[in-house]
């Protein structure tokens, strides 16, 4: 017998974006492709057979608005690279970001930093998030960071406090940027802590190295960044509250 999904809850305290999407708002507004770029690491271009997050918002996105906006037409643009960090992912974003003049960028960062520390410098890689949301603030979109994954390889040995600071980092940044933060880390620990989800059902199974998000989560954290998404576009418009996901 195929084993259910767990049943777990998203709090809004937790998935909350605290500044309005107003930049996607007025594109909402407007006719045509309104783009998002996903801009990440693996988590962002997808491992295997299992389908990345920007794949599935896309999709989430399309249902919440396409019956009511006709004119427009939502596009999550994935702009992820497995392996990458903060450094390399700035040298991308004159031709995978600001080239398609995206009204929402979402960067997820911080992961590899921690899981191969070992190649990289803590300090240098916080500094460089530091500059790239600086960069992507000079331009008019609305800035989502999203934070490292909850699972298994970043919270082995020395690394669960590290992890814990990249997060708290990130954090700061954002917070002294004004920009959003989606909080991946805090949501999925939520899962693992108050909804008793193992790490094995958070995992991909084909992931030897137990850092991958498997389907289950990728499509339910898929879930959790439209509702996000959703409702910091509700509290920059006139769009009513019952189109929310």
């Amino acid at each position: 017998m195929t084993e259910s999904p767990p049943a777990v809850d998203v709090p809004r305290d937790v998935i909350k974006l605290r500044y309005p999407l107003r930049n996607f708002f007025e594109a909402l507004r407007g006719t045509g492709s309104v783009r998002i770029v996903a801009m990440g690491s693996s988590s962002t271009a997808g491992r295997e057979d299992v389908v990345p997050y920007p794949s599935r918002l896309e999709m989430c996105l399309r249902q919440n608005y396409d019956a009511h906006l006709p004119k427009v037409r939502v596009d999550v643009l994935n702009r992820g690279k497995g392996g990458e960090e903060a450094p390399k992912e700035l040298d991308r974003f004159d031709a995978d970001i600001f080239a398609d003049k995206p009204s929402v960028v979402l960067w997820q960062v911080g992961t590899n930093a921690i899981f191969r520390k070992n190649e990289f410098v803590f300090e240098k890689v916080v500094e460089k998030i530091a500059e790239g949301v600086r960069l992507l603030s000079e331009h008019p979109m609305d800035v989502v960071l999203i934070d490292p994954q909850y699972v298994t390889a970043m919270l082995r040995d020395d690394k669960a406090e590290l992890s814990e600071k990249m997060v708290s980092e990130i954090r700061k940044i954002a917070e002294a940027a004004k920009v959003n933060v989606f909080q991946r880390w805090a949501l999925m620990r939520h899962w693992h802590v108050n909804n008793d989800v193992s790490f094995e059902q958070m995992l991909d199974p084909s992931d030897p190295d137990k850092l991958h998000q498997g389907d289950w989560s990728t499509l339910q954290v898929s879930k959790a960044l439209c509702r996000a998404i959703t409702d910091a576009t509700l509290a920059a418009s006139w769009l009513p509250a019952e189109w929310q996901s």
